[in-house]
């Protein structure tokens, strides 16, 4: 269909004089759901999965992981994710997680569900008495060392910056020497 200048303003100015008489106007209804971060609390965090640091936007509502996504404004990945770091939501919101502790006893083939008051008393007693029995508070050299050898914590890809520092300011309070991180190996 061609339609000339002067035609297209005759189609434009009746088109206008219709909708000047009163006729009815349709509405658009291009709205979609809200999105899902709307009322949410944003906050910034570390990628825990390697040692890059991407930057990532957390939105929470009602103390709930609602959605992760790069931060645009972090120098070092300028909101782009790989697919670990794009996967980062499911460790809050996964049905396979495990929310409570499990504990096999030695030599059973069956694993129970026990307490968190439970389980980090038996992880307790089981630190102590190791610490105790291999602390070492002087070298062959006679230096002061405070430390133990017995024991040894790698760290977890799903911990953040922050909580990965408080993880190793335990551990050397602890007197531990050997303490390495997913991201390191």
């Amino acid at each position: 269909m061609e339609v000339s200048r002067r035609g297209f303003l005759k189609i434009s100015g009746a088109t206008a004089l219709a909708g000047g008489l009163g006729l009815p106007a349709q509405k658009a209804s291009a709205q979609g759901p809200p999105p899902k971060i709307v009322y949410t609390k944003e906050t910034t965090t570390i990628c825990p999965y390697c040692g890059v640091g991407c930057g990532i936007i957390v939105h929470t509502r009602d103390g709930k992981v609602v959605n992760t996504e790069g931060d645009p404004d972090h120098p070092i990945n300028q909101g782009a994710l790989c697919p670990k770091g794009s996967s980062l939501y499911q460790l809050s919101d996964n049905p396979n997680r495990l929310t409570k502790p499990l504990y096999r006893a030695p030599n059973s083939k069956e694993w129970k569900e026990v307490t968190w008051d439970w389980a980090l008393d038996k992880i307790a007693v089981h630190i102590k008495a190791t610490r105790d029995a291999s602390f070492m508070q002087k070298n062959g050299a006679g230096e002061t060392v405070n430390r133990t050898d017995a024991i040894a914590s790698v760290g977890s890809a799903a911990m953040d910056n922050e909580e990965c520092y408080l993880y190793q300011k335990f551990l050397r309070s602890l007197g531990l020497v050997y303490i390495e991180h997913q991201a390191r190996i």
